[in-house]
């Protein structure tokens, strides 16, 4: 398993977010999680990346706790994800936005290029790389944020809700993105909301 969480639990002082969730994700999988505003979607991923600490539970990645962990080791352990709202670096450009994540495994300038562009290449930016990120669309926004996230070359990428607000051609677009992500080897755990496009490209 690539990913086990057991018996997580989250409080918010009196408030249980998260109450004995259990879930395994199988290596290669691409795994839907649904469910309404306000479930615990997204705090479960908080929790799972170590932005949130937990209350009790565990949280296993590729075997390894990562209750002691802080969020960039557990990115070091192999897990990325993305957020609801993106925010790039707006007077950056896409490039500079995706060698961002690439400096977590290289402190080379030029491998941290080479990784970004493969990266971009993946969700179909690397025709903007040297665009404003201000200037993009939403749906380039999206792909942006995965390839953010892409660039530090996870074994597991946590997608939070990356086709709300999309025309159905942006959607089409994300989910052959999402697909072409899973195809390289990467498994994956989806929020999403839109029902069609969620049991289109889940295997469980």
């Amino acid at each position: 398993m690539i990913l086990e969480v057991k018996n997580l639990t989250k409080y918010f002082g009196g408030l249980a977010a998260l109450s004995d969730v259990s879930l395994q994700l199988e290596e290669g999988k691409v795994l839907g999680l649904i469910g309404p505003n306000g479930a615990g979607k997204t705090t479960l991923f908080n929790c799972v990346s170590g932005l949130l600490p937990i209350s009790s539970g565990e949280v296993i990645v590729n075997g390894t706790s990562t209750a002691k962990l802080k969020p960039h080791q557990i990115t070091k352990l192999g897990i990325a994800r993305t957020f609801q709202v993106v925010k790039p670096f707006g007077n950056m450009t896409t490039l500079e936005n995706v060698m961002v994540g690439a400096f977590l495994n290289t402190s080379n300038y030029k491998q941290a290029e080479k990784i970004a562009m493969e990266a971009m290449k993946t969700v179909f930016l690397d025709n903007q790389s040297n665009q404003l990120a201000k200037t993009l669309n939403l749906g380039q926004r999206k792909r942006l944020e995965i390839a953010k996230a892409l660039a530090t070359q996870p074994k597991l990428l946590l997608l939070d809700e990356v086709m709300a607000g999309l025309t159905p051609t942006e959607v089409q677009e994300m989910l052959d993105v999402i697909r072409q992500i899973n195809k390289s080897g990467v498994s994956i755990l989806i929020i999403e909301h839109i029902m069609e496009a969620i049991m289109n490209i889940s295997d469980d």
